[in-house]
């Protein structure tokens, strides 16, 4: 399987600073331009099907990028949901200290959880198959993370990815086993 991540186009809440975490999040207009840029960037590949997370700043991302690709279904999924922020969702990231260390946020076992249990599914069903995923900064490090068999921590880095960057496993799930070999 080729694996294809990609991270939402940036929002009105990124532009301003605002903790999302389950909120829907609306695309700004720079989102927009830099969904329909990686639409164009995308366009050639050979998609099987486009799994998006089914929070609107992801699945608005998935539409816009599916416009190349007419015969690629969309399926979203709260699987692949971004990390829960608990009650600090809403709120500014200047106005919270220590923001991870919070007890309220959803536990980096359950998102690395939530992501194997997705990843298992599409490998079953999609094994031979190109698949875009259109998500989140903290369910692309889950994902990272399962897919090289490493801990949230050895690649939490990877949560500040650039919105609209894109991650490939080619082919996938061969990385992970050339990683436990290391």
């Amino acid at each position: 399987m080729k694996l294809l991540i990609v991270r939402h186009g940036e929002t009105i809440e990124n532009q301003n600073g605002i903790i999302q975490g389950h909120l829907p999040g609306k695309l700004s207009e720079k989102g927009i331009q830099q969904a329909k840029k990686l639409a164009i960037r995308l366009k050639d590949e050979k998609l099987s099907v486009i799994f998006s997370s089914d929070l609107a700043r992801a699945f608005d991302t998935s539409k816009i990028i599916a416009h190349y690709h007419p015969n690629s279904s969309i399926m979203t999924t709260a699987l692949l949901r971004e990390r829960s922020k608990g009650l600090h969702e809403g709120k500014y990231h200047k106005d919270i200290e220590n923001f991870f260390d919070r007890d309220d946020i959803e536990s980096k076992d359950s998102i690395m959880r939530r992501v194997k249990n997705f990843l298992e599914n599409i490998q079953r069903d999609y094994s031979e198959k190109s698949v875009l995923v259109v998500c989140h900064g903290g369910t692309i490090v889950a994902l990272v993370a399962n897919a090289l068999n490493k801990s949230f921590d050895e690649v939490v880095e990877m949560r500040n990815i650039e919105n609209t960057a894109i991650t490939i496993f080619n082919p996938y799930p061969n990385l992970a086993a050339i990683a436990k070999k290391q």
